[in-house]
């Protein structure tokens, strides 16, 4: 259903993930007289995709999603222009706030598909109205009339804009002609590989993060913390940080001590002038080989193979991982006695304005959270730790203040992946896998319930992502049968440990697929099979065999190699959608392996904007060539031992393949998710390129930990 909003221009709007009926103030607009069905919503925005056509021929579309570099805000402007016939240079796409209720969680691969049909039915119905506007203005039969480029155009080559129609379309409950968007056959914009609509912006400093606002009065402010995983603050000499140049505040916060003062220059200066005595925390005895142990000793056991069957085993163990996205967690703040306003990057703005509340001791009305594009999150600003942090400190300090998390900060007490192990047997008779199990252990997070650091307050949803997986997301890959392998049986156990973790981009699938692809090429080898003609007779879907074909003859497969150079491949299904990669490896040096070729091949329905696609399977595959090869988080005595890029060894351009290529399959199919898509195939194809380039059977990652 899509909603007339009460407004002096066109205003409609469409729900998102609640009952339509729950609008506040909504009521039918012939309510108690018979008159139409239609809605007209005197109350506010809440729980709406909104959109506007301004006066001065602007569509404005606020939307309860995030922008954290994936592209969604393209997306959206190319279904609204594609419905509307607008030119895409004149559709805005701000952030909307966070509202009192609905759906205004952006993770699972789901905001593309999730916004599709409401995207394209809200922008329809704002043609209509604006086609029927047009046509009682020039009295003329709406079926006569036609859009494009922002506006209506008549047969005789009168024009109008959309802005010069909006007052009286706002006015049409019912227009005279369909509110249906198009067929994908008269599509123009959406499947054209478009560059972002923020690009510009971005590349000339123009975008603004969080960290880039001026709010009156907030002071740049940063937190001392323990050395340990949730340490404890004992005692805090701040004599001689409070008497330094610019510094205004020192104030006990729920992670340290925070320190607000004139300059970022200042407030480091003054943190590191602080004399604290911290207790260790609870995991000052742990270290990895300790957490490797209790991981394996975690994990369900495999049970009796089936009787005449041979076997194919692997063992596999995962680091930790920081999502460490470009843009380090800002939040500023303003916390008075009777109100409080946050600006942060929020993919979960709706709890994070719940949970400040509740910290900061106001009604959550009182508690107004604006959302801000973030520069990067891969499932980290999926928690809101700095903005919990920030309402504290400034609730404290009695002043707005614009709170940062250093490299340091977030590598060290922010969210990681967790660390996990797995135990896979395929059993194969007759030349054909019969069985196959994957038992797992991984840590799972005591952090929230410890209360020794600030909460980040998650929803069910959240929580379900940071165990292993997202709502949205399809069944474990384990258990949706991708391949043809008999008898298939999965468990979990796990460690828990009082630490951060969080949702890491493709959550679970980017550890279990990988062990899984690195299994089915040594199950090929143990049959005398070649990788990917034993994948495609044993595959169950069809399109994961054609991405699977693609990613062959693209990369020409089987191709002559010199020695210490190889191919690998591997192929993945979620989210609606399936991909596959291969990987050329030199590894002429084992221990410094270069990624030199990367094909993709995708097919995720519908896709909107297939150059924001490939930038996602671009940026997957550099995750994958990161975690397998070099990327992970040491504990080293309850401490994160690593705490900046010089470290914490994510690729780097010298890393990156000198050659990489994507193919977007053509399909007509309802969008489905890409975002985190490609991550566990890109994963499995550098590890088993590297395998069968060495000689080995990783089983450690990344490899150089």
């Amino acid at each position: 259903m899509v909603y007339s909003l009460a407004a002096s221009t066109l205003t409609v709007a469409a729900p998102l993930g609640c009952d339509a009926s729950s609008a506040e103030g909504a009521e039918p607009s012939g309510a108690g007289t018979g008159g139409p069905s239609d809605v007209l919503v005197t109350g506010t925005d809440e729980e709406m995709l909104v959109l506007e056509v301004t006066a001065a021929n602007r569509v404005v579309v606020r939307l309860p999603r995030v922008e954290v570099g994936q592209g969604i805000t393209t997306a959206v402007a190319m279904m609204i222009a594609e419905e509307l016939d607008a030119r895409l240079a004149d559709v805005d796409i701000p952030l909307a706030d966070a509202r009192k209720e609905g759906n205004q969680y952006t993770g699972g691969s789901n905001s593309v598909s999730s916004l599709y049909d409401p995207a394209r039915a809200l922008a329809a119905t704002a043609r209509a109205k604006l086609v029927t506007a047009a046509a009682r203005r020039w009295h003329l039969a709406p079926r006569l009339l036609r859009t494009r480029d922002t506006m209506v155009v008549a047969p005789d080559g009168r024009t109008a804009t959309f802005g010069s129609l909006t007052a009286a379309a706002a006015a049409i409950h019912r227009p005279a002609v369909p509110a249906e968007p198009k067929p994908a056959s008269r599509h123009r914009v959406i499947g054209r590989p478009t560059t972002r609509v923020d690009a510009r912006d971005i590349v000339t400093g123009k975008a603004t993060y969080a960290g880039d606002l001026t709010v009156a009065g907030a002071k740049p402010t940063v937190v001392a913390r323990p050395p340990t995983l949730g340490g404890k603050l004992v005692s805090v000499d701040s004599r001689a940080a409070r008497a330094m140049p610019g510094v205004h505040a020192v104030v006990r916060a729920a992670g340290g001590v925070a320190v607000v003062a004139d300059t970022f220059h200042h407030a480091f200066g003054a943190r590191d002038a602080l004399r604290i005595t911290w207790a260790p925390g609870p995991l000052a005895a742990l270290s990895d080989d300790a957490v490797r142990a209790r991981l394996r000793a975690a994990v369900p056991p495999l049970g009796t193979p089936l009787l005449g069957t041979r076997q194919v085993t692997g063992e596999f163990e995962f680091a930790f991982v920081s999502h460490a996205p470009m843009e380090v967690l800002t939040a500023v703040a303003d916390v008075r006695a009777d109100r409080a306003e946050i600006w942060f990057s929020s993919q979960t703005p709706t709890d994070a304005r719940d949970t400040i509340a509740s910290a900061v001791g106001l009604p959550g009305p009182k508690v107004r959270v604006h959302v801000m594009r973030g520069g990067g999150s891969f499932g980290r600003r999926l928690n809101y730790d700095a903005a919990v942090e920030a309402a504290l400190v400034s609730k404290a300090a009695g002043r707005p203040v614009k709170l940062m998390w250093s490299r340091n900060d977030d590598i060290r007490h922010g969210r990681m992946r967790p660390a996990s192990h797995h135990r896979i047997r395929a059993s194969h008779a007759g030349g054909r896998v019969v069985a196959f199990t994957h038992m797992t252990a991984s840590v799972s997070e005591v952090f929230e319930e410890s209360g020794f650091a600030v909460r980040g307050g998650r929803s069910g949803a959240v929580r379900a992502a940071s165990r292993g997986r997202t709502p949205e997301a399809g069944p474990l890959p384990s258990d949706s049968g991708l391949y043809n392998f008999g008898r298939v049986k999965g468990e979990s156990g796990s460690v828990e440990l009082a630490m951060p973790l969080g949702a890491w981009r493709s959550v679970d699938s980017g550890t279990m697929r990988t062990a899984e692809e690195i299994v089915v090429d040594e199950i090929a080898a143990s049959l005398g099979e070649d990788a990917v003609a034993f994948r495609r007779t044993t595959l169950r879907n069809k399109a994961v065999r054609a991405v699977l074909d693609k990613v062959a003859s693209a990369g020409h497969w089987g191709r002559a190699l010199p020695r210490g150079r190889a191919q690998g491949v591997a192929v993945h299904e979620e989210y609606g959608s399936c991909v596959a990669c291969l990987v050329e490896i030199d590894a002429t040096d084992p221990d410094e392996p270069r990624v030199t070729h990367v094909v993709m091949a995708a097919d995720v329905g519908t896709a909107v904007n297939p150059r924001g696609l490939e930038a996602q399977l671009m940026g997957t595959a550099v995750d994958g060539i990161s975690t397998v090869l070099r990327a992970g988080l040491h504990i080293d005595r309850g401490a994160v031992r690593e705490g900046s890029f010089a470290d914490f060894h994510y690729a780097r351009q010298r890393h990156a393949p000198l050659r990489f290529e994507a193919h977007i399959m053509p399909s007509t199919g309802a969008p489905g998710g890409a975002g985190e898509l490609g991550v566990p195939a890109a994963a499995g194809a550098v590890a088993n390129a590297y395998a069968r380039a060495t000689g080995t059977r990783p089983r450690r990652f990344p490899l150089a930990f």
